[in-house]
């Protein structure tokens, strides 16, 4: 009798500790669950840049460094040389969310998030979320990159690389290194709340089936709300220089634009040999040039870049139609006449 008992408290225990695991909430998916852990529940593959925890050396922290920094600590004592003399990933690119809207390329709205979220306003997408992208370098960066593109379009180790190339006038990232960085994209994936997930939104995600069987249809319903890849379109400077694009300019505007982007880079030379501050006589320099066809307008700056001199030199990298729009562009026109005293 005592047996059974005994036995039957055991069951008990077992269907109860079933029952409380199935709502516990290191199984159940809320607002912090990461994106990825999420669609592997529903049976998604892992995407093809998963971090190498094999590499000897790398880790998230020496990852981080990298990004920030562009030096860590060896695996084996003493400090990396420079990965570039001229920038660090985070010269073009946030490592926090800049839009309010993961489907949302809109260049205003997201002057507007990082102005309120003290972020610099870049050409480069964020890094934020970078994992959970599968396509880089997309639509018109082939038209500078040519070929070199084909190798990252479907994978972020070589998107990484053409960055610390190309991009950034450095050298190749040795394979702990890369794989460092790698772990350290992995801590900025998308958490389900960044996709705008409501908590009764939640509730109908984890009442679908998950399992053995991958499930099509939620796999489909998370990926939509967010971009698999930043669209990129080159912009040309307007037609008519003194003319400019067809929009009446915001000075207003135009100031958060100067101060988030423009300075960025250039206030102090701080990633450029051409400095720029908020003296008149900066503003005045900035205003009679930017109608001209010279390496000084904004206009032309800013739409097709300048060009590097691989090694020598830092370069500007143009913004796409995503990134700033012709409207913002006749915005800071129109602060840099307003200061220039026109």
């Amino acid at each position: 009798m005592k047996t059974s008992y005994y036995f039957l408290s055991i069951i008990m225990l077992v269907v109860l500790f079933g029952l409380v695991n199935i709502d516990d909430e290191k199984t159940t998916i809320n607002s912090e669950t990461p994106v990825w852990e999420v669609l592997r529940s529903f049976g998604a593959e892992n995407p093809n840049h998963m971090p190498d925890k094999t590499i000897e050396g790398a880790n998230a922290e020496r990852g981080e460094q990298l990004v920030k920094y562009g030096i860590t600590s060896k695996p084996k004592g003493g400090k990396t040389s420079k990965q570039s003399n001229h920038f660090v990933c985070t010269s073009c690119h946030n490592i926090e969310k800049e839009d309010p809207h993961l489907l949302n390329t809109d260049p205003q709205a997201r002057l507007e998030y990082v102005s309120q979220n003290g972020l610099p306003f870049l050409q480069g997408t964020t890094l934020f979320g970078a994992v959970n992208r599968t396509s880089f370098y997309n639509d018109d960066y082939e038209k500078k990159y040519g070929d070199l593109v084909h190798a990252t379009r479907n994978d972020l180790r070589e998107a990484i690389q053409l960055c610390a190339i190309e991009c950034s006038q450095g050298r190749k990232l040795k394979d702990w290194e890369l794989e460092s960085v790698l772990q350290y994209l992995w801590t900025l994936e998308y958490k389900m709340s960044d996709l705008g997930f409501s908590e009764s939104d939640l509730k109908k995600v984890n009442q679908m089936e998950k399992g053995a069987t991958k499930n099509e249809e939620a796999i489909r319903m998370i990926q939509s709300k967010y971009l698999e890849g930043a669209p990129a379109h080159f912009v040309k400077p307007p037609e008519d220089r003194k003319t400019g694009y067809a929009y009446t300019g915001d000075p207003e505007n135009g100031k958060l634009i100067y101060e988030l982007s423009c300075l960025h880079c250039h206030e102090q030379e701080i990633y450029s040999a051409f400095n720029l501050d908020n003296a008149t006589a900066t503003f005045k320099h900035l205003e009679k040039h930017f109608n001209r066809y010279t390496r000084y307008s904004v206009y032309q700056v800013a739409r097709y870049g300048t060009s590097p001199l691989p090694g020598k030199r830092a370069y500007m990298p143009q913004y796409t139609k995503e990134k700033m729009s012709d409207q913002q562009m006749e915005d800071l026109k129109a602060y840099v006449k307003q200061q220039a005293g026109r």
